[in-house]
């Protein structure tokens, strides 16, 4: 038996290079947004808590799988699309947003639908309709990278938007970039993947047989309690590391700087993660990133924090920052297949943005009931470690394929 992949290399190329440049725009300027984090909640005089509730709204609805099954059941080239549009339209409203509902409601709900859209699930998916089953760690570790290089090369630019123009006009110019990111969806495929006339389905090829497949199985909630802790880590991170940094005295361009490295870092961690993937179990190489993590976050708490501590942080962490989702990602394509890999993946994906609601609320809520991000930073450490023994026990060799095959 053999995989049908009947797609021309030259479209797959297309289709590669299209979702890289998407996830470039969409996740460089998210990881941006904690730039604005002390500005906004300046200038409206609110606490940190309410910036924090409206990014972390935003986490849970940007992995609602929702989006995930409509690009699996119509194709992901329209959810794209319309997803750039509304991210563009996001940042138009943003620019001249005054209070806490207005956070809520568009940088909160709105944001987080088009997020969802445009953001690894969505393309993920894409890719691995035009890729090899054996190759797709490798392709998503790209797709990962492309990414993190959006949050090098983005956020040092949104610092110098923030620092000349203000918070409001850099989102007007930010809403300019995001919307022409909706052309770049005339390079994904138009239709989710459709079944040869020479071929059969597996007798649970249906999408509700994948999701009772999943249900079923052990180590497909140990990836998700997994995730769990990868969405609290990020999210934390890129939204409270600027103002934890200038709570201790560093410039905000520091806390740009850092955020840049970690972007900078993760390109390689996410690229030779997948590369990894592709040749060791993943789930053993997952339980070493997290036990990474646990190591890099205690290092940076139980020191001083100074220029260097920061940016070596930065790096440190990068490095581990997103290494993570390939690894996820391809672990589900490996047990599970790439046939609906959007909708599978995505519902994993969801557990990691509950963490990522935790982790960015609750930071603001106890720095503004303490003073200090102390307890958070303890927190993500024993989580750490936790998600690393997590994945030890995870099941993870191919059931029988729910896509297309060849006799």
């Amino acid at each position: 038996m053999r995989w049908d992949r009947k797609v021309p290399n030259r479209k797959a190329a297309i289709v590669i290079f299209c979702s890289a440049l998407i996830v470039f725009v969409s996740m460089g300027i998210r990881q941006s947004f904690g730039l604005f984090l002390s500005p906004i909640s300046q200038d409206l005089g609110i606490g940190r808590e309410v910036f924090s509730l409206a990014i972390a709204w935003q986490n849970l609805i940007f992995g609602l799988p929702v989006v995930g099954i409509l690009a699996d059941h119509f194709g992901p080239r329209w959810v794209v699309a319309v997803g750039a549009l509304l991210y563009a339209v996001c940042f138009f409203l943003l620019s001249s947003v005054s209070t806490p509902l207005g956070l809520y409601t568009v940088l909160g709900v709105l944001m987080g639908i088009a997020l969802s859209s445009i953001s690894y699930v969505v393309v993920l998916g894409a890719v691995a309709q035009v890729v090899a089953p054996e190759k797709c760690a490798s392709f998503f570790g790209l797709i990962t990278a492309a990414g993190s290089f959006g949050t090098f090369a983005i956020v040092p630019g949104v610092q110098w938007l923030l620092s000349d123009l203000g918070w409001q006009s850099s989102f007007a110019f930010i809403a300019l970039v995001a919307g022409a990111s909706a052309l770049l969806a005339i390079g994904i495929p138009q239709r989710g993947r459709e079944v040869s006339p020479n071929t059969v389905e597996s007798h649970d090829g249906s999408l509700l047989q994948a999701l009772l497949q999943a249900r079923g199985h052990s180590g497909y909630w140990l990836l998700n309690a997994g995730f769990f802790v990868c969405g609290f880590h990020v999210a934390f991170i890129a939204t409270h590391l600027p103002a934890f940094l200038t709570d201790h005295g560093l410039s905000k361009m520091v806390g740009a700087t850092a955020l840049s490295l970690i972007g900078l870092f993760n390109i390689f961690g996410s690229y030779l993660s997948g590369q990894l993937g592709d040749q060791y179990r993943k789930k053993y190489l997952l339980s070493l990133l997290y036990l990474g993590r646990a190591i890099v976050i205690s290092g940076f708490l139980f020191i001083p924090v100074t220029n260097t501590s920061a940016l070596v942080f930065g790096s440190a962490i990068g490095f581990l920052w997103l290494a993570t989702v390939p690894l996820t990602s391809g672990t589900v394509a490996q047990i599970f297949g790439s046939r609906y890999l959007s909708t599978l993946y995505g519902i994993v994906f969801f557990s990691h943005q509950i963490g990522s609601f935790l982790g960015v609320w609750l930071a603001g809520r106890v720095y503004d009931a303490t003073g200090s991000y102390d307890m958070i930073w303890i927190a993500a450490i024993l989580l750490a470690v936790t998600s690393s023994l997590v994945h030890l026990p995870i099941a993870d060799k191919p059931l029988q394929r729910l896509e297309t095959v060849t006799p």
